[in-house]
């Protein structure tokens, strides 16, 4: 993993387990609904900027090599990518 990815992808996630704490807090303490989704939607724009640190490591090192290897490997990075795509993509 590319050390500065790394860097930013573990203070997101430190920063999505407080978020996540948060949120149960407020779920156990019955707090406004609106308050609550707003959080909710926060975290789930977390989970999007955490997801985006992995696809830019992803490229830069996996797939980078991937397609220098060529053939069999070079179809599934394109495979893997695809899938990562439809994913995204059904998330509504």
């Amino acid at each position: 993993m590319i050390p500065d990815i790394k860097k930013r992808a573990l203070h997101r996630a430190r920063i999505l387990q407080g978020q996540l704490r948060g949120l149960e807090k407020m779920i156990d303490q019955e707090e406004y609904c609106v308050d609550i989704i707003t959080q909710s939607l926060a975290i789930q724009k977390s989970l999007a900027s955490l997801n985006k640190l992995m696809v830019d490591n992803h490229l830069q090192t996996h797939v980078t090599q991937m397609f220098q290897e060529g053939g069999e490997v070079r179809e599934r990075a394109i495979t893997e990518l695809l899938r990562l795509f439809e994913l995204s993509n059904n998330r509504s």
